[in-house]
């Protein structure tokens, strides 16, 4: 029974939350597909700093042991980020005349791939461990569970919006976005599988997996999005700009303290 409930819950946050982002990004702020990626660096910087690490740092692992693990873990997605550069550059002049449904997001970005390798690996991380924390409320209290997945749903929604944005822009089409999110949102279930019969065990680690995640939305937000935020407009553009940004953040931290309150 317990892990029927897992099971479902897990579902219900990881591929639930993606469903609901992709109807808010594609549908109710379609328009707005510039301002998606602000909004976007604003949630991916709010889970990281407002969520994650908090959560990392509040266990008994030292933060000795968490800080080398989040800058190993930027420095591995700056290398990911190359090898796909590289990937990219094989490929990316026969894709070249099929960008003209996408709104101008920024000048010349056909060069970059925009991170979507290091934002798909920080989800999928992000999302097993979910699935983990999930479970371990579960086996603890079946209320609590239930709690815990309504919570993961809510945080995620706002940052699965950043995620498709980002997703969008390095050439997917909609679909293509849709579905890579929802497979990293499917991992939360295999979480809640590995977390239901290794609880115990893998709860060591989780800190390791919140500064990991962390580390790659952090890496996507600085090193991709905001240096495209930087290019010259008008007072009122970057004005809009830095609005979008903080409504991304005030979204990941209202939910995360929402989160918080109903524990």
């Amino acid at each position: 029974m317990t892990l029927l409930a897992i099971l479902a819950a897990t579902l219900m946050a990881g591929v639930g939350s993606v469903w609901l982002a992709a109807l808010l990004g594609f549908g109710i702020l379609a328009r707005y597909t510039e301002h998606m990626l602000s909004l976007a660096a604003g949630a991916l910087l709010a889970t990281a700093f407002m969520h994650l690490l908090p959560e990392a740092f509040e266990s008994q692992v030292s933060a000795d042991h968490l800080f080398p693990t989040l800058l190993a873990g930027l420095i591995f997605f700056f290398l990911l980020d190359k090898a796909e550069l590289w990937h990219h550059g094989h490929e990316h002049h026969h894709a070249h005349h099929h960008d003209h449904d996408e709104h101008k997001v920024h000048e010349g970005h056909q060069q970059r791939s925009g991170g979507s390798w290091a934002i798909l690996t920080g989800d999928s991380v992000h999302c097993f461990g979910d699935g983990v924390l999930i479970a371990s409320a579960f086996v603890a209290d079946m209320r609590l569970g239930v709690v815990a997945a309504l919570a993961v749903l809510m945080h995620e929604v706002p940052h699965h919006m950043g995620d498709l944005a980002v997703l969008r822009q390095s050439n997917d089409n909609r679909r293509m976005a849709f579905v890579k999110v929802s497979l990293a949102g499917a991992l939360t279930a295999m979480g809640g599988l590995v977390g239901y019969f290794l609880v115990a065990e893998l709860k060591a680690y989780l800190p390791y997996f919140l500064a990991i995640a962390s580390s790659s939305f952090l890496y996507v937000a600085l090193a991709d999005l905001i240096p495209q935020l930087q290019k010259k407009l008008s007072a009122r553009e970057t004005f809009t700009q830095i609005i979008w940004l903080v409504v991304g953040m005030g979204m990941v931290t209202l939910a995360s303290h929402l989160t918080h309150s109903s524990h």
